[in-house]
């Protein structure tokens, strides 16, 4: 009797949690990141797992580019938690913070005259801190604009824009 009073005390937890979060979201947006100086794409999704709480995964990759001869990749990976102060039919303001893994990749090829080409790569793990904001705009289209920093070796401000769909 005991274990069939909890099991329907958690399951009515869950069912009013579940009835106060929003619809999942996925989206795509562009990025620029001040460390590198260059814009990137991303690729994001936000699970609601509370009242104005939602965790938000994230993939950025910045456009590869070369300077005196050396070629930079980088891309990084994001796990957020954004937590929404406002959050009305127009408009939802969140602050959002979490971890990032950010990765570099750099080579250079024979035309430098170090004898031959070489690369080299490399990881850091950082914490993001920042806020963002939806546009309900109606529909299952919602237009958003996010600003970040990640606090790693060198640092880095990133700001991106771009569209999440309600699923």
């Amino acid at each position: 009797m005991k274990k069939t009073v909890l099991f329907i005390a958690f399951m009515t937890g869950v069912l009013t949690t579940v009835q106060a979060q929003e619809e999942t979201k996925i989206g795509a947006f562009v990025a620029y990141g001040s460390e590198i100086e260059n814009i990137g794409v991303g690729a994001n999704t936000e699970f609601p797992i509370a009242e104005n709480l939602t965790i938000s995964p994230s993939l950025i990759y910045y456009f590869p580019k070369e300077e005196f001869g050396i070629k930079w990749s980088w891309f990084e990976v994001n796990g957020n938690a954004n937590y929404y102060f406002v959050n009305e039919d127009t408009l939802g303001v969140y602050a959002l913070g979490g971890l990032n893994y950010s990765s570099i990749k750099v080579s250079y090829d024979e035309s430098l005259g170090f004898g031959g080409s070489s690369s080299a790569s490399d990881g850091e793990f950082g914490l993001n801190l920042g806020a963002g904001a939806n546009f309900n705009i109606g529909g299952n289209i919602v237009p958003f604009a996010e600003l970040k920093y990640v606090i790693i070796d060198g640092g880095q401000l990133v700001a991106g824009a771009g569209v999440k769909f309600n699923l």
